[in-house]
């Protein structure tokens, strides 16, 4: 919840408060402000392959010709010319005057704005080998490689997966890995002679499904190129667990902690705690999914959101069981099982063939030398920070032209505060001149516009709505969803001509939360008081905490509510080409996954960062086979003196009430 406003009006975003475990964020949702244009609907080749007017355009021609139509007797009686004649001359002639503008407005529009995405043509991402002359071509410029891009032969990548991995590329102060860093890394590594092997230590992850569902992509992609892959746990559960599965070779520490328990949500209820301080919230929420209300409006869970967040468990638990099973050779019956047995001892995991053997660090270690080319006494290895600063055009993995890749991660605010700027969340001061520099550049193809969001201030997903739409006008712009996007991160990418999200990855969440706390007992019973002077009938509508609404305040505060979730409807609706009706059966706050969404036309395909630059290019009438530059405009800034003091997270400062999604 976010408190705002005058006095203590209060604006609550999003779905309740709930934590899944090894579970996405909780999800939020925004309205919208003003209807969209159509989805394309500028223009569209027909099969002659002439240009037609769609969408808002008349056809100037047809309104001439039914005018002369009109007149027809009249010419007729005292003329040589037949009715036919008159209106083909009528026709030609408004080919010749109006005609000739529109048609040449037609021609010269951007052939990707007639685009509807064909999902059952895009390439599969997998391993290809490099042919003779790049591998020729690649040593080549191996061994004239700068000194800091250097390793020794035959090396294997080592890294460590723990905590946050974030969406966008870290800055120069920054902590740990990034989701591009990590991919670019295997993909580079998988055609790098130089590599022998990958070796992983897994350790707790706090990131979502999706962004699990990406990484494990990506370690599949490497292990079919023919080189070993060993994972390493000490600590783990399901999510680390169902990552492992992707190695060819997983090992337990002999004393490790390896829990496969199964995978439970939790809704948390302040009703209670609020009645026993004095505090009335008054609440209005539309959509009968929308749930941040229930927080505090609620002591249980409803039973509508049981219903949604029971679908989001079902999604998780049948994923892992397939993935496992087929991973490990096992049956989906064995993969239940194991999960309802609770099993503690490390020697069953190894003996029934869920891992590959129980081994100290050590043992892993001497295991490498046997396997590396370096001394016997070391390992020949390359950590992924240094190996990230190896260039893709070394493999001829870039191409000559590029697909910018946009990075959008983090909460919606109007306006970043704190020490380290806009880091963490998602403002228009931050994304809007990028979309502006992007429609210019016109060495961009297309753009991926990656969002990792649950949501926000509706004003700033509006502005930047806005700013997509129009540079989808000069270029084919492709949403990827990662962890969430729902609620203002879904506003922002149902701005794109496609949207492309994990099977895993929680999107939707159209819906509306607003309030305010009334906040007269808890004053009465600490002794505060507090008095108002206004002028207006509804000068006191939010400003006056120290009393509930009057009737005419709650009728507005109701109809107020209800026009902005119709705002936010509706501009879905007109974005994703779907009538109103329809979207109204899987709006109403509802938050769902990938797989779902895509038979829900919420979303356009499943996949990841490659499936969506496969529909750019579709889009943008470049071959699949041709090779694109990925060019990343979105790096996460971190202060120095933000992490020496801790204080890297940004702050919301709110002067005035704000509607959040």
């Amino acid at each position: 919840m976010l408190l705002s406003g005058k006095g203590a009006s209060l604006s609550v975003g999003g779905a309740a408060k709930v934590q899944v475990a090894q579970g996405p964020r909780p999800v939020v949702a925004s309205p919208g402000l003003a209807l969209a244009q159509p989805r394309r609907t500028i223009c569209r080749s027909t099969n002659q392959g002439d240009l037609e007017s769609v969408g808002s355009r008349t056809n100037a021609t047809g309104e001439l010709v039914k005018a002369v139509q009109g007149q027809v007797g009249a010419f007729t009686d005292g003329g040589n010319s037949s009715p036919t004649t008159l209106v083909a001359n009528a026709a030609e002639a408004s080919s010749k005057t109006s005609g000739t503008s529109d048609d040449k407005e037609l021609k010269d529009a951007p052939k990707h704005l007639g685009w509807i995405p064909e999902n059952s043509t895009l390439p599969p991402l997998q391993y290809t080998p490099l042919s003779n002359s790049e591998k020729a071509w690649t040593n080549f410029k191996l061994a004239f490689a700068l000194p800091w891009r250097r390793f020794k032969k035959d090396a294997v990548l080592t890294f460590k997966l723990e905590g946050d991995i974030n969406d966008q590329l870290q800055g120069r102060f920054s902590p740990g890995f990034s989701l591009p860093q990590i991919c670019d890394a295997l993909e580079k590594a998988a055609v790098d002679p130089r590599i022998k092997g990958i070796a992983v230590e897994l350790s707790p992850l706090a990131i979502g499904w999706a962004k699990v569902q990406e990484i494990r992509r990506y370690i599949k992609l490497f292990r079919d190129s023919g080189k070993f892959t060993v994972c390493y746990m000490k600590v783990a559960g399901e999510k680390e667990y169902y990552l492992s599965t992707a190695f060819e070779e997983v090992y337990l520490a002999p004393s490790a902690t390896l829990r496969l328990q199964g995978f439970s949500v939790a809704g948390t209820f302040l009703r209670g705690v609020l009645d026993k301080v004095g505090v009335e919230p008054q609440v209005q929420r539309i959509g009968e999914y929308k749930s941040a209300g229930d927080q505090l409006l609620r002591r249980d869970m409803s039973e509508a959101q049981k219903e949604q967040l029971g679908e989001l468990l079902d999604d998780i638990y049948e994923h892992f069981m397939d993935t496992v099973a087929d991973a490990r050779g096992k049956t989906r019956e064995d993969v239940a099982a194991l999960l309802d047995r609770g099993v503690y001892d490390n020697e069953v995991f190894a003996s029934e063939g869920w891992v590959d053997g129980l081994k100290y660090e050590d043992q892993i270690t001497d295991d490498l030398k046997k396997r590396t080319g370096g001394k016997d006494d070391e390992v020949a290895k390359v950590g992924l920070s240094k190996y990230s600063r190896v260039s893709r055009s070394a493999f001829g993995l870039n191409g000559k032209k590029r697909i910018a890749v946009l990075r959008a991660g983090g909460a919606i605010l109007g306006k970043a505060g704190g020490i380290g700027g806009a880091s963490g969340s998602i403002t228009p001061d931050a994304i809007i001149p990028k979309l502006r520099a992007l429609a210019k550049d016109k060495k961009v193809a297309g753009v991926v516009l990656r969002v990792d969001s649950p949501g926000g201030d509706a004003l700033a997903s509006d502005l930047m709505w806005r700013e997509i739409r129009k540079l989808a006008e000069k270029k084919p712009v492709v949403a990827c969803m990662g962890d969430v996007a729902a609620s203002g991160g879904y506003y922002m990418s149902m701005a794109a001509q496609a949207i492309v999200a994990q099977p895993l990855t929680i999107t939707g969440s159209i819906g509306v939360v607003t309030g305010k706390f009334n906040l007269a007992e808890l004053y009465d019973r600490v002794g505060y008081s507090k008095t108002l002077l206004s002028r207006g009938k509804f000068a006191e509508f939010l400003a006056a905490d120290n009393r509930s609404f009057n009737d005419d305040e709650a009728a507005l505060f109701e109809e107020s509510a209800k026009f902005a979730y119709k705002s936010f409807r509706d501009k879905a609706a007109e974005s994703r080409g779907l009538p109103v009706e329809e979207m109204q059966a899987v709006a109403q706050g509802r938050v769902w996954t990938g797989r779902r969404a895509l038979t829900r036309k919420l979303v356009d395909a499943v996949g990841g960062l490659h499936e969506a630059v496969a529909l750019v290019k579709q889009a943008a009438g470049i071959d699949q086979s041709e090779k694109v530059t990925l060019m990343e405009v979105s790096r996460t800034r971190t202060s120095p003196l933000a992490l020496i003091g801790g204080l890297s997270g940004s702050v919301a400062i709110a002067t005035h009430e704000k509607v959040f999604i």
